[in-house]
């Protein structure tokens, strides 16, 4: 009996990741709304009850994405600049990989969460919450890359890490929509050599930034 538990737990395991991978790309594109049982039933493919029995709910549905979404964000981005040491060296780490998660389309719609983050930035309820936590977590590694950058003296005394995040974003969140709406793979190029010269004008060395 044990072993028919694990191997439906398994399967159901599986048909999980099958949805949500289907969903995290839906979403991207369409938006955490535009997700339903059905649609994900047909592009998975998965029995709409079996994909109504692993959720329950839109919402639920929802939140997973969203968790997907965030694990395989990390996968692409938190992961490999890992390699680099803490500080300014991994700030770029992270800028390069971001640049090339957008880039290469991780998710068919660009940035996953500039896509949901615009859609409920005025809602209120547990899907905002969820979308809200990843990026204040992406955010504040950010900053925490750039104090440890500052307590090193990598970047100037006075710096502001909290700014230097906020503006190294705003730099990437636009070459992503740019990318996006008139298909210019050229801001990626733009966005790097601002972001160079952002952290340059801080102290930074260039031979860091390379």
């Amino acid at each position: 009996m044990s072993t028919r538990t694990d191997g439906r737990r398994l399967r159901g395991d599986r048909t999980r990741r099958t949805v949500l991978d289907s969903a995290v790309q839906e979403a991207s594109v369409r938006g955490l709304d535009a997700l339903s049982f059905g649609a994900l039933a047909a592009s998975a493919p998965v029995n709409k009850s079996a994909v109504a029995g692993l959720f329950g709910s839109k919402e639920n549905l929802q939140l997973a994405t969203v968790e997907r979404a965030t694990e395989i964000y990390a996968e692409h981005v938190i992961v490999p600049a890992r390699s680099a040491e803490r500080g300014l060296a991994r700030l770029w780490a992270l800028v390069l990989a971001w640049t090339e998660y957008s880039r290469s389309r991780v998710f068919r719609g660009g940035c996953f969460f500039r896509t949901v983050e615009v859609e409920f930035d005025m809602r209120e309820g547990v899907v905002r919450d969820a979308v809200v936590a990843a990026q204040q977590s992406w955010e504040s590694y950010l900053v925490h890359q750039g104090q440890l950058a500052v307590d090193a003296g990598e970047l100037a005394a006075d710096t502001d890490p909290a700014q230097v995040a906020f503006e190294i974003n705003a730099l990437l969140n636009a070459a992503n929509d740019r990318s996006l709406l008139l298909g210019d793979d050229g801001v990626y190029r733009r966005a790097l050599a601002a972001a160079r010269s952002l952290l340059a004008a801080h102290g930074a060395d260039r031979a860091v930034l390379g």
